[in-house]
């Protein structure tokens, strides 16, 4: 309550001057999106989240989620009220202790009044309590919660948050996290990072992980069910965590001859990508209906069915490689979604050549002589494909094609130095087309600027596959890709194994669209 107070002017003057650091006219609300093209209701403006501190109370039996969670964030303009990406239940919010007024708006906006405005510059600690039913709730026309036969996960691309916890969901705005969950005696609880304690009492027991490197939000996971968990270390001492659903039937050997194998992968990887960039590494498989899998970082997530026609290493590599590419260094927008599934899909050319099923040059020959010039396979642009488009075939082959064809350009020396070098110097950052070209460049020497607008942003078959830039006529003569052909060289042994780890993925996608 405001009380009237009897002054003279020239100290009622001095006493605003004291307490109001700017025009009340300076603060504003934040935007309601990030401003990404494809997305532009995802995010938010007006703040970074530094740290995210998630503590839930789950019953599988019913799937009800409770829950509180404390955001640490830093305002970055003078600020009035901004949003948080959110769709279950709130029942108060509290901004630095003072209860804030709160509403919805959207599909997934959760509007904040703080009591008090935020100066540019302050820190605001923002707590949210809230309960639902994620698998009830609808946004966009569907839910991200994967519901299970004994509780629930949260794996999704690009959205996936909003069904557990509240955020600023984007890639741009990483931050830490601590995921504290509570749980019925019995069922077991899966998130990122490091699992730092568990505890029981009265029948619930409370399972505690901590990622403590940049993650973002769509990399946060969570699973909650009967589940055989595992924790064992790399050679090197890295963490390892594995888990299974009790009740993943016929797949479940061939989902466990792939994931044991974490370590072995991580270790190959490292060879060509530098070190490992996180403090522990793992994956899990619950029984779900879906069939794609997911990069969460360092707890990948894996559909039971990526293993119903038998063990696949090759999807564990692909999952793995997104530790480097889109988990340490991150998107700063949707559209460089090719810095991600390139990169990953190209991982798998590189463990295919280590298992001798197919090198990567006879990988990439295949992939380019097998689609015709008029397949709508080369309409899709890589380096832009479109929101639609975004998990299409073509991001992931023809991604690994142009990374491919820049290997040949500027020589395998300076090719593995970028590669290597690329998730060294933005580790823990985020990074756009244009910035890993300009590397590139930096790296090689060369200018790549017609290679990177034929292979990611001409939305046609390029007129020459990626040979060796002059490589011997008669060996181009030989060759189907140089010929511009589409005679499709023998396909090379790995080749379902790589397309069943991702064939899914869009459909998954588009179905949950």
């Amino acid at each position: 309550m405001r009380k009237r107070l009897i002054v003279s002017a020239a100290a009622s003057a001095l006493s605003l001057l004291l307490v109001v650091p700017a025009s009340a006219a300076d603060f504003q609300p934040g935007a309601a999106g990030i401003g990404d093209p494809y997305y532009p209701t995802y995010g938010n403006g007006g703040y970074r989240v530094s740290h995210y501190d998630i503590r839930l109370k789950y019953q599988p039996a019913t799937d009800e989620l409770e829950g509180t969670t404390t955001i640490l964030a830093t305002a970055t303009q003078d600020l009035s009220r901004f949003n948080l990406d959110f769709a279950l239940n709130v029942s108060e919010v509290r901004v630095n202790g003072r209860t804030a007024a709160f509403a919805t708006s959207g599909e997934q906006e959760l509007e904040i009044t703080p009591a008090r405005p935020l100066a540019k510059g302050a820190q605001a600690t923002v707590v949210v309590r809230y309960k639902g039913v994620p698998s009830t709730v609808k946004k966009y026309g569907f839910t991200a919660w994967l519901r299970t036969p004994d509780g629930g996960v949260a794996a999704g691309e690009p959205e996936g948050a909003w069904w557990w916890f509240p955020s600023n969901d984007h890639p741009s705005n990483k931050a830490t996290y601590d995921v504290s969950v509570l749980v019925p005696d019995g069922n077991q609880v899966i998130s990122n990072g490091v699992l730092t304690g568990t505890s029981s009492t009265a029948g619930w027991t409370r399972y505690t992980w901590r990622e403590n490197k940049p993650q973002a939000t769509y990399l946060a996971t969570l699973a909650v069910g009967k589940f055989d968990l595992a924790q064992d270390t790399t050679p090197s001492g890295l963490p390892v965590y594995t888990a299974y659903s009790k009740d993943l039937g016929e797949n479940a050997d061939a989902a466990r001859a792939s994931v044991e194998r974490t370590g072995e992968v991580v270790d190959f990887l490292s060879g060509y990508f530098g070190d490992y960039p996180f403090s522990s590494v793992g994956g899990y498989v619950p029984n779900v209906t879906t069939g794609y899998a997911l990069e969460s970082q360092t707890r990948v997530f894996y559909s039971p069915r990526q293993f119903s026609r038998g063990a696949n290493t090759s999807v564990v590599a692909h999952e793995l490689a997104h530790q480097w590419f889109g988990d340490s260094v991150s998107l700063s927008r949707w559209s460089d979604i090719w810095l991600n599934e390139g990169f990953a899909r190209y991982a798998q050319y590189l463990w295919s050549e280590h298992e001798n099923e197919g090198t990567a040059q006879q990988l990439a020959d295949y992939v380019y002589a097998s689609h015709p010039a008029d397949d709508p396979f080369w309409t899709v642009k890589p380096g832009d494909p479109g929101p639609d488009n975004q998990f299409a075939g073509a991001v992931y082959d023809r991604g690994a094609v142009a990374i491919q064809a820049l290997r040949n350009a500027v020589g395998d020396e300076d090719f593995f130095t970028i590669l290597k070098g690329w998730p060294t110097e933005h580790r823990y950052g985020n990074a756009t087309i244009p910035e890993f070209q300009a590397y590139a460049e930096k790296v090689s020497g060369k200018k790549l600027g017609d290679l990177f607008t034929t292979w990611l942003f001409t939305p046609s078959k390029p007129a020459v596959g990626p040979v060796v830039p002059g490589a011997a006529a008669s060996l181009a003569a030989a060759s189907p890709s140089a010929q511009g052909t589409d005679a499709a060289p023998a396909e090379p042994k790995s080749w379902k194994k790589i397309q069943e780890s991702t064939a899914e993925h869009a459909a998954g996608h588009a179905a949950g669209h």
